[in-house]
């Protein structure tokens, strides 16, 4: 009896990776080239002979007699080496089918990988850039840069160019809703700021550690403490040691005190006599009148 089986669909990742081995030649790239670009070299990792160039390796039974280590690298010998070939424009993008009557895999690989790949890209390198794949921690968020780079990228809107993802209008809401803590100060300094600070503190200790510091940090200390409350001490010290001069105050203030007393009921004792008179004027004038 015959069985029926369903063979499963490839995985797009699987497909991917077979058409890329598959147009690989025998000439391959130094492995350790990072995209054979020259601007990328690095002496302490690369090989200078090997960087950036196409080669293969051929069997020789013997070394050349004739060879001249002034023309050639000695660690070229049993390698061939090709120019890289010129690169051929992209091919014409196929038209897409229609959005909403195509597959799940269509839709991905017209509507959703070629704007999203790219993105993946500048991020990759500003990530590069941001030095995260030389430190746990960073301040840089990948996915606040995706966010930004497709919505400043978008091609059905011109008028999104040189916005940040803090002018973002659906950012805006989200951040009044769920308010992000505020990075430490460690992500924020750069690696020459973050230097100029410890070193800043290591000289300091450095120099409050030595002894005549130490000793003049304690006295003043000390000095601080005993002149604390200045006021209080110097106004105890004359109590203490002139009270009569105290008592003449306090009876002079009493006197002064009196008196602007007396100054206060004279003078409104002349306003009541001023008020009085001036009743009894009218009163006169009044009589005569009648």
């Amino acid at each position: 009896m015959a069985l029926l089986t369903r063979v499963p669909e490839p995985n797009i990742w699987d497909v991917i990776c077979k058409e890329f081995a598959a147009k690989e030649s025998s000439f391959v790239d130094d492995t350790e080239s990072v995209a054979s670009e020259h601007i990328d070299y690095n002496p302490a990792i690369h090989n200078p002979v090997f960087y950036g160039k196409r080669h293969a390796k051929v069997h020789i039974d013997d070394i050349d007699p004739d060879f001249d280590a002034a023309i050639s690298h000695p660690a070229a010998v049993g390698f061939a080496f090709v120019d890289k070939p010129d690169k051929l424009p992209p091919p014409p993008a196929p038209t897409p089918p229609n959005h909403k009557t195509c597959s799940p895999r269509e839709y991905l690989e017209h509507y959703i990988f070629p704007i999203l790949l790219p993105a993946l890209e500048e991020m990759l390198k500003q990530a590069k850039e941001e030095r995260c794949f030389e430190r746990r921690r960073t301040k840089f968020n990948a996915l606040d840069f995706i966010t930004e780079y497709l919505y400043t990228n978008n091609p059905s809107f011109d008028d999104r160019n040189g916005m940040i993802l803090w002018d973002i209008d659906f950012v805006k809401n989200w951040l009044k809703d769920h308010p992000r803590p505020p990075l430490p100060l460690s992500l924020l300094l750069s690696e020459e700021e973050a230097a100029l600070l410890v070193q800043s503190h290591w000289k300091g200790y450095l120099v409050r550690k030595q002894p005549d510091i130490q000793e003049l940090r304690v006295w003043q200390k000390e000095w601080k403490e005993i002149n604390s409350n200045i006021r209080n001490k110097v106004d105890g010290f004359w109590a203490e040691a002139m009270p009569e001069a105290d008592v003449e105050i306090s009876v002079n203030n009493s006197e002064a005190d009196g008196v602007e007393q007396a100054a206060e009921i004279n003078q409104s004792s002349s306003v009541d006599d001023a008020e009085n008179l001036e009743e009894s004027g009218m009163k006169q004038e009044t009589e005569k009148i009648e």
